[in-house]
Protein backbone atom coordinates (compact mmCIF):
# COMPACT_ATOMS: atom_id res chain seq x y z
CA UNK A 1 0.00 0.00 0.00
CA UNK A 2 2.88 2.38 0.83
CA UNK A 3 4.47 1.92 -2.59
CA UNK A 4 1.16 2.67 -4.31
CA UNK A 5 0.67 5.75 -2.12
CA UNK A 6 4.21 6.93 -2.88
CA UNK A 7 3.52 6.61 -6.62
CA UNK A 8 0.34 8.63 -6.14
CA UNK A 9 2.22 11.33 -4.19
CA UNK A 10 4.84 11.60 -6.94
CA UNK A 11 2.11 11.84 -9.58
CA UNK A 12 0.28 14.52 -7.60
CA UNK A 13 3.30 16.75 -6.95
CA UNK A 14 4.45 16.35 -10.55
CA UNK A 15 1.14 17.45 -12.06
CA UNK A 16 -0.43 19.74 -9.45
CA UNK A 17 0.69 22.72 -7.40
CA UNK A 18 0.61 21.41 -3.82
CA UNK A 19 1.73 24.06 -1.35
CA UNK A 20 1.44 22.22 1.96
CA UNK A 21 0.85 18.89 3.67
CA UNK A 22 -2.83 19.60 4.27
CA UNK A 23 -3.45 20.04 0.53
CA UNK A 24 -1.57 16.82 -0.19
CA UNK A 25 -3.69 14.98 2.41
CA UNK A 26 -6.86 16.29 0.74
CA UNK A 27 -5.81 15.22 -2.75
CA UNK A 28 -4.74 11.80 -1.49
CA UNK A 29 -8.11 11.42 0.30
CA UNK A 30 -9.87 12.32 -2.94
CA UNK A 31 -7.90 9.53 -4.62
CA UNK A 32 -9.01 7.06 -1.96
CA UNK A 33 -6.06 7.06 0.45
CA UNK A 34 -6.88 7.33 4.16
CA UNK A 35 -3.83 9.23 5.46
CA UNK A 36 -2.94 11.49 8.34
CA UNK A 37 -0.72 14.52 8.11
CA UNK A 38 1.98 12.56 9.97
CA UNK A 39 1.90 9.89 7.24
CA UNK A 40 2.14 12.54 4.53
CA UNK A 41 5.04 14.17 6.38
CA UNK A 42 6.91 10.83 6.44
CA UNK A 43 6.13 10.27 2.74
CA UNK A 44 7.53 13.70 1.86
CA UNK A 45 10.73 12.91 3.75
CA UNK A 46 11.08 9.38 2.31
CA UNK A 47 10.50 10.62 -1.24
CA UNK A 48 12.97 13.51 -0.73
CA UNK A 49 10.41 16.00 -2.02
CA UNK A 50 11.60 19.58 -2.20
CA UNK A 51 9.81 22.91 -2.19
CA UNK A 52 10.38 25.13 -5.18
CA UNK A 53 9.00 28.49 -6.22
CA UNK A 54 6.01 28.01 -8.50
CA UNK A 55 3.80 30.43 -10.37
CA UNK A 56 1.58 31.04 -7.32
CA UNK A 57 4.03 30.53 -4.46
CA UNK A 58 5.97 27.54 -3.23
CA UNK A 59 5.04 23.98 -4.11
CA UNK A 60 6.28 20.45 -3.53
CA UNK A 61 8.24 18.86 -6.35
CA UNK A 62 10.16 15.63 -6.98
CA UNK A 63 13.85 15.93 -6.06
CA UNK A 64 14.96 15.88 -9.69
CA UNK A 65 13.06 19.06 -10.59
CA UNK A 66 15.45 21.99 -10.90
CA UNK A 67 14.10 25.48 -10.27
CA UNK A 68 14.03 27.68 -13.36
CA UNK A 69 17.34 29.31 -14.28
CA UNK A 70 15.80 32.72 -13.70
CA UNK A 71 15.48 32.00 -9.96
CA UNK A 72 19.25 31.40 -9.76
CA UNK A 73 19.88 34.59 -11.70
CA UNK A 74 17.57 36.48 -9.33
CA UNK A 75 19.38 34.95 -6.37
CA UNK A 76 22.77 35.96 -7.79
CA UNK A 77 21.54 39.53 -8.39
CA UNK A 78 20.03 39.81 -4.89
CA UNK A 79 23.22 38.50 -3.30
CA UNK A 80 25.46 40.80 -5.33
CA UNK A 81 23.38 43.89 -4.53
CA UNK A 82 22.45 43.22 -0.89
CA UNK A 83 24.82 40.86 0.94
CA UNK A 84 27.36 42.57 3.18
CA UNK A 85 29.07 39.54 4.75
CA UNK A 86 28.73 35.86 5.57
CA UNK A 87 29.96 33.60 8.34
CA UNK A 88 29.04 30.27 9.87
CA UNK A 89 28.93 28.36 13.13
CA UNK A 90 28.49 24.60 13.01
CA UNK A 91 25.62 24.02 10.54
CA UNK A 92 24.30 27.61 10.55
CA UNK A 93 25.26 30.10 7.85
CA UNK A 94 24.68 33.72 8.85
CA UNK A 95 24.23 36.18 6.00
CA UNK A 96 24.35 39.91 6.82
CA UNK A 97 22.51 42.15 4.36
CA UNK A 98 21.75 45.80 3.91
CA UNK A 99 18.72 46.78 6.03
CA UNK A 100 15.42 45.46 4.72
CA UNK A 101 16.94 42.87 2.37
CA UNK A 102 16.97 39.73 4.49
CA UNK A 103 13.46 38.53 3.61
CA UNK A 104 13.88 38.52 -0.20
CA UNK A 105 17.24 36.80 0.13
CA UNK A 106 15.83 34.15 2.49
CA UNK A 107 12.94 33.60 0.09
CA UNK A 108 15.25 33.00 -2.87
CA UNK A 109 17.36 30.62 -0.80
CA UNK A 110 14.23 28.70 0.24
CA UNK A 111 13.10 28.51 -3.37
CA UNK A 112 16.50 27.59 -4.76
CA UNK A 113 16.05 23.86 -4.37
CA UNK A 114 19.43 23.47 -2.68
CA UNK A 115 18.71 20.24 -0.83
CA UNK A 116 21.33 20.79 1.87
CA UNK A 117 19.49 23.90 3.09
CA UNK A 118 16.62 22.75 5.27
CA UNK A 119 15.31 26.24 6.00
CA UNK A 120 16.00 29.89 6.67
CA UNK A 121 15.03 32.51 9.23
CA UNK A 122 15.13 36.19 8.27
CA UNK A 123 15.21 39.37 10.29
CA UNK A 124 15.63 42.84 8.87
CA UNK A 125 19.29 42.57 7.90
CA UNK A 126 20.24 39.00 8.81
CA UNK A 127 19.43 35.59 7.34
CA UNK A 128 20.24 32.33 9.11
CA UNK A 129 20.31 29.29 6.83
CA UNK A 130 20.26 25.85 8.42
CA UNK A 131 22.49 23.38 6.56
CA UNK A 132 22.24 19.59 6.74
CA UNK A 133 24.59 17.76 6.68
CA UNK A 134 27.21 19.87 8.42
CA UNK A 135 29.81 18.70 5.87
CA UNK A 136 27.97 20.76 3.21
CA UNK A 137 28.52 24.10 4.98
CA UNK A 138 31.78 24.93 3.19
CA UNK A 139 30.29 24.14 -0.23
CA UNK A 140 27.21 26.28 0.49
CA UNK A 141 29.40 29.17 1.67
CA UNK A 142 31.50 28.92 -1.49
CA UNK A 143 28.37 28.88 -3.63
CA UNK A 144 27.01 31.97 -1.86
CA UNK A 145 30.39 33.71 -1.97
CA UNK A 146 30.58 33.21 -5.74
CA UNK A 147 27.32 35.14 -6.07
CA UNK A 148 28.66 38.26 -4.38
CA UNK A 149 32.07 38.35 -6.05
CA UNK A 150 32.35 40.44 -9.21
CA UNK A 151 32.57 38.47 -12.42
Amino acid sequence: MKTIRHRAVMDIVTHQQIANQKELCEVLAYRGFDVTQATVSRDIKELNLIKIAGENGYRYAPPDVTPPRSSFERMRRLFAENVVSMDHSENLVVIKTIPGSAHPIASTIDGSGIQEIIGTVAGDDTVVAVIKPIQAVDEILQRFQSMIEPK
